[in-house]
């Protein structure tokens, strides 16, 4: 259960990171600032948005059934954890998030 918790910390991280990431391309791309709180965001960076959760269903929904279960959610972050754990710990550190390739790899992820 303790890894349960920790997946979805780590999940909700990595999550906020990516549209963190996506914001500020997207206002570099533009040349316009990224959305802030009192603002709402362009069409442009929701279209954006909207590419980008597709292409997070495609890696982690594993019966193509146009939809996430827990259970697909799970062993797609238990297998993330597991590839990010380079030295086999059992715990990720800051040199092994830092230095971790995100390249999605569409149908292909175990």
């Amino acid at each position: 259960m303790k890894i349960k918790k920790m997946l979805i910390v780590l999940v909700a991280a990595v999550l906020m990171a990516a549209g963190a990431k996506v914001g500020t391309m997207a206002a570099q791309d533009t040349g316009t600032p990224a959305a802030t709180p009192d603002k709402k965001p362009s069409s442009k960076k929701v279209a954006e948005g909207e590419v980008e959760a597709r292409r997070l269903l495609l890696l982690i929904d594993r019966d193509q059934n146009g939809k996430v279960s827990r259970q697909e959610f799970m062993n797609f972050m238990e297998a993330e954890f597991e590839r990010l754990d380079v030295n086999k710990d059992g715990e990720l550190d800051v040199k092994e998030l830092t230095q971790a390739r995100f390249t999605p790899h569409v149908g292909t992820h175990r």
